[in-house]
């Protein structure tokens, strides 16, 4: 079996064992038993080591690092978002993690094996601007820092679904153990509470409670997707703030200029923006529930515009040029 064989059959795999792993994961969430987050767990870590081996088939038939073009940064893009998964799984230990991104991955590889033409698939030689150290260096640090961040942001897209028009109260920061008060309290308060410079145990009053309070169960269920996705989105952060570097460095390298506002350029910078937006609130301000999960959430889409938005819709020095 040649190299090109080998990496149809492991594309084919993955997509199987995704599938296989989203079936797992949304009856875990329907039948709550351990055999199903024990499933989905191994799923997942079986999806990364394929992907993780489709990659290296790739790197030998190319002799290049494979995130050079859009279907190889896509597998690696699944990857990273499979390893993010597992890193937030372990901590959280809840199967709701697989919920939300085991159909983001999947969806990521049908897109990369079944949407994009033939030519787009096919391993080609390198163009001389990326035949450089920093292809590995940037281009990497950039994939592994959007699989953290997006797995962050739909931890937060989870969070608002778990809590919608719902009330709780909120303590301190979520920097510790957790953000909310476990039982029902007494007093009913709000996700949407702002409470700039709070310290530990500090909360927000709402006089007026307009809806009821969480369960328990989802409660602590809030606590845990709301913890989770800030400490994942503070582990993305500094790798996107080291991408961003290192790609100015590379640019000023290759074409004379740090920052040249290309549209890639651009929205790699309102993602950091948004991103250092939501640990500013967290971090400085307090906040808590509602309003930094919408932020992390906008996030999430933003992401996908620098990403595949700009590369394919629009014109620059990093466009793939597929559509235009």
């Amino acid at each position: 079996m040649d190299l090109i064989q080998l990496e149809g059959l492991l594309d084919n795999t993955s997509f199987l064992v995704l599938l296989f792993t989203l079936l797992v994961y949304w009856l875990g969430a329907l039948f709550p038993r351990a055999l199903f987050q024990n499933l989905g767990t191994l799923g997942m870590a079986l999806a990364n080591l394929t992907l993780a081996a489709l990659l290296g088939a790739r790197w030998l038939e190319g002799g290049y690092f494979p995130i050079s073009n859009l279907y190889e940064s896509l597998f690696f893009l699944a990857w990273g978002l499979t390893a993010a998964h597992l890193i937030a799984e372990q901590m959280s230990r809840s199967p709701w993690v697989g919920v939300f991104t085991a159909p983001v991955v999947l969806g990521i590889s049908a897109f990369a094996a079944l949407v994009l033409p033939e030519d787009m698939q096919k391993s080609a030689p390198l163009v001389p601007a990326l035949k450089s150290n920093w292809l590995m260096m940037h281009v990497s640090v950039m994939m592994i820092s959007y699989a953290a961040l997006m797995v962050g942001a739909l931890l937060a897209i989870a969070f608002l679904i778990v809590s919608r028009g719902q009330t709780a109260e909120l303590r301190g920061s979520s920097v510790g153990t957790g953000g909310f008060r476990s039982g029902a309290p007494s007093q009913p308060l709000s996700f949407n509470a702002e409470t700039p410079g709070n310290s530990a145990g500090a909360v927000a009053v709402l006089e007026k409670p307009q809806t009821l309070t969480l369960t328990p169960e989802r409660l602590s269920l809030a606590d845990t997707l709301d913890n989770i996705s800030y400490r994942v989105i503070g582990l993305g952060f500094p790798l996107l703030t080291i991408g961003l570097i290192s790609g100015a460095v590379w640019a000023n390298e290759a074409w004379g200029s740090y920052w040249s506002w290309d549209p890639k350029e651009t929205w790699a910078l309102i993602t950091w923006l948004v991103f250092a937006a939501y640990l500013h609130a967290r971090i400085t301000k307090g906040w808590q529930g509602r309003k930094p999960a919408l932020l992390a959430a906008s996030g999430f889409a933003v992401i996908w515009v620098c990403y595949l938005g700009v590369n394919l819709l629009g014109k620059g020095l990093h466009s793939y040029g597929w559509f235009f």
